[in-house]
């Protein structure tokens, strides 16, 4: 937490850095990289690896439905090769449904008995005989999917993928209690698709106006803090804050019951959430689900609730708003994080059938009505009769090149895929895994720091932010976070641990978290790197203690 000199800021024949005032505008991950390049040029210096755990991308994948996918492919080729083949040129034909669900048992029995060829049988099996699927049709979808030689249809999804991806959200969000009723599922690509999609369909469809007001589950990842506030959207935005309540100085990110009692107001249209939190990284505890629900279905049965999931399977028992307040819910789920698979780019959009959105439709004035009809007619003889969810899906397209609409098969098979691995397998070995992984590294974190690590078994532990001002509070006193406020700035301490480190952390405040903590990625280093990176973290803090107490400043007795 070493203040900024001249000399930090200004190389010869460079022309002046950017102030903390400019740099504090940035996104945290566009502040990423700025802190990089000062990380880069340190480890230059000394014999030293530059530490990158700003960015949430794992460094595990899930290989054995990769494999499936690899081997699907050349089933694929052969099958293409017995319609049409002129190999001379590479050309082959388009794979046939009549008897392939056969030659691909046939072909798995001929392979080596590995993970991927037992995925597959055991796939084959799950969806004949407890999904009722017809074999040669479901195994032509796979076929097909993994070609890549179609449009999407249906376009919003595969007929087969969704029921199995319907399958994986109801073990992995719903904890095996699905409501009642089916969701509908629109896949997308990724997360961030998703978000785009939902606010533009959301204005477009007038279900939010220019000027309305939206609560945002408070600290958030940055899109939320940013999409709102485009000229397109023009949102106003209330924050519905996390506790800055502790234990042993460590913040809990739970929400208050004040803070959920401002969405009793009628002007608030929606609530954004990620659920468990980025950057706070806990599941909401049940006294507040059971208190929102409370507030939905007595006060607020209007009030729609965009739930972004994408961290749910990192907590144990994990279960989605949307299982409990289905008809209120925009599900949004991401496969990035749990599958190592960010370079997919898969999620999905759920919205179940029984929902408040459309029946606003349904009850909007004739004349908004009558522009919607005119907006969708082109894709349907009902348009007047079409769900959002479709809506979104005519929108991603621009509406008129809604033909051209959905995520691509092969994209799609990959998510069938890596549904399937999960929900094949009974023991949850992969699940467990990579909870390990995230929990070991975080104990690895915080014994670098020195500071004890309470329990919490609502913690993802896929990032820790750590609220530096509300330990040092806690343990050290008020009158050193006096002191740090009067002589920091809350980015001296990411851009020291580059600049002498070559540790790369986000700032909490670019995620509306508080001002003077940093976001750790816990996924995306080798295990070994988190205890050094405590370690450095507390030779900051200890060189800002010994800064004070040359300033007359008095340490407690337990921390001598």
């Amino acid at each position: 937490m070493t203040e900024h000199t001249s000399q930090d800021s200004v190389s010869a024949g460079e022309q002046e850095s950017p102030s903390d005032s400019e740099l504090r505008r940035l996104s945290p991950f566009e502040l990423k990289d700025e802190l990089i390049q000062v990380a880069d040029e340190a480890v230059k210096t000394r014999a030293a690896v530059m530490l990158n755990a700003g960015r949430g991308n794992p460094n595990w994948i899930a290989t054995t439905p990769r494999e499936a996918f690899f081997l699907l492919g050349q089933f694929a080729l052969a099958e293409s090769r017995r319609v049409w083949n002129e190999p001379g040129v590479g050309l082959s034909g388009m794979p046939r449904s009549p008897g392939i669900a056969r030659r691909l048992h046939d072909f798995l029995n001929a392979s080596d008995d590995d993970a991927a060829v037992q995925l597959l049988r055991d796939a084959l099996d799950y969806g004949e005989s407890t999904l009722r699927f017809n074999p040669d049709r479901f195994v032509w979808e796979l076929t097909d999917a993994v070609i890549g030689d179609n449009y999407p249809v249906p376009d919003r999804m595969l007929v087969h993928a969704e029921r199995i991806v319907q399958e994986y959200l109801a073990r992995e969000l719903f904890a095996d209690r699905p409501p009642p009723g089916r969701f509908d599922l629109f896949a997308v690509e990724g997360g961030t698709a998703a978000m785009t999609y939902i606010f533009r369909s959301l204005m477009v469809n007038g279900l939010l106006q220019k000027g309305d007001t939206i609560a945002l589950g408070a600290p958030i990842f940055t899109p939320y803090l940013g999409i709102p506030h485009l000229e397109e959207f023009s949102l106003h935005t209330v924050d519905i804050q996390q506790s800055a309540q502790t234990k042993d100085g460590v913040r809990t990110w739970q929400y208050p019951d004040a803070e959920l009692r401002k969405l009793e107001d009628p002007r608030i249209k929606a609530f954004f959430v990620v659920n468990p939190s980025n950057p706070g990284a806990v599941a909401i505890q049940q006294e507040s689900v059971d208190r929102l629900v409370e507030l939905v279905r007595t006060r607020r049965p209007d009030l729609l609730i965009l739930t972004d999931d994408v961290y749910g399977t990192f907590v144990n028992g994990f279960r989605s708003l949307a299982a409990d307040l289905p008809r209120n819910t925009l599900l949004v789920y991401s496969y990035s994080k749990h599958f190592g698979c960010t370079g997919w780019r898969l999620g999905v959009v759920a919205l179940h059938e029984d929902n408040i959105l459309d029946e606003a439709l349904a009850r909007q004035p004739p004349a908004r009505r009558a522009r919607m009809e005119e907006r969708y007619g082109s894709i349907t003889l009902n348009p007047g009769k079409l769900k959002f969810i479709d809506r979104m899906v005519a929108d991603s397209r621009a509406v008129a090149l809604n033909h051209t609409a959905g995520l691509s098969l092969p994209q799609q098979l990959q998510m069938t895929l890596f549904s399937l691995f999960s929900l094949l397998d009974p023991g949850d070995f992969y699940k467990k895994r990579c909870q390990r992984i995230c929990q070991d590294r975080l104990k690895a974190l915080f014994e670098g720091l020195g500071v004890p690590l309470p329990e919490d078994p609502l913690r993802t532990a896929y990032y820790q932010t750590l609220d530096l001002e509300a330990w040092c509070r806690e343990h050290i006193g008020e009158d050193f976070v006096r002191f740090v406020e009067e002589h920091h700035d809350p980015l001296d301490i990411i851009f020291t641990l580059a600049r002498r480190h070559g540790v790369v952390l986000l700032n909490g405040s670019g995620f509306g978290g508080p001002p003077w903590s940093a976001r750790v990625s816990l996924a995306n280093l080798e295990d070994d790197a988190y205890a050094r990176i405590g370690r450095d973290l507390q030779d900051e803090v200890r060189r800002t203690i010994d800064e004070w107490m040359k300033a007359g400043g008095v340490l407690p007795p337990e921390l001598h």
